[in-house]
């Protein structure tokens, strides 16, 4: 597990830091439970800002390879993760509460110890697909289904085993 990386939200955003780095998946405790295994790295960056209208915010970008589980084979599945978010900073529970009555805007609670690793973790568990399955066909699923074709044939698979049968 790594150590994990703390700031100041509104400071950050104030003096538009950037912090950019990888972590490797098996980092991400709260993630593994929606993998299907937890290796390779990701690779992060977090930039802070202010714009004029919007006030302090965190753009959040988070790319690299995940494999998720099919929930229909329950097979590894492969999948390129590009997550771009921008999160407005909320000085306090009202403005927060302000933000969240707009449904397009994501916002947090600008606590005065974030941490970043936390953050983009959450992140990454929010942009994850409810139901992840393979594509048309590509499904371990599909391939057992289109090997029953024998019994539509009027050929069983257990034909086989019964010439075996007969011989002993």
């Amino acid at each position: 597990m790594s150590s994990p990386i703390v700031i100041d939200p509104l400071d950050f955003a104030r003096n538009a830091e950037v912090l950019r780095g990888k972590i490797a998946v098996s980092d991400f405790e709260r993630l593994r439970d929606y993998l299907a295994d937890d290796h390779g790295e990701l690779q992060y960056s977090v930039r802070g800002g202010s714009g004029a209208n919007t006030g302090p915010s965190l753009q959040i970008r988070v790319q690299g390879p995940i494999n998720l589980r099919c929930q229909r084979c329950l097979g590894r599945m492969g999948n390129m993760l590009d997550l771009h978010t921008d999160l407005l900073l909320a000085r306090d529970k009202s403005e927060l509460a302000r933000f969240d009555a707009d449904a397009s805007v994501d916002c947090i609670l600008a606590t005065p110890e974030l941490d970043i690793i936390a953050l983009v973790e959450d992140e990454i568990i929010l942009s994850l697909p409810p139901s992840p399955r393979h594509g048309e066909g590509e499904c371990a699923i599909d391939k057992r289904e289109s090997g029953n074709m024998y019994m539509l044939k009027g050929r069983s698979p257990f034909s086989a085993l019964a010439a075996l049968k007969k011989l002993h």
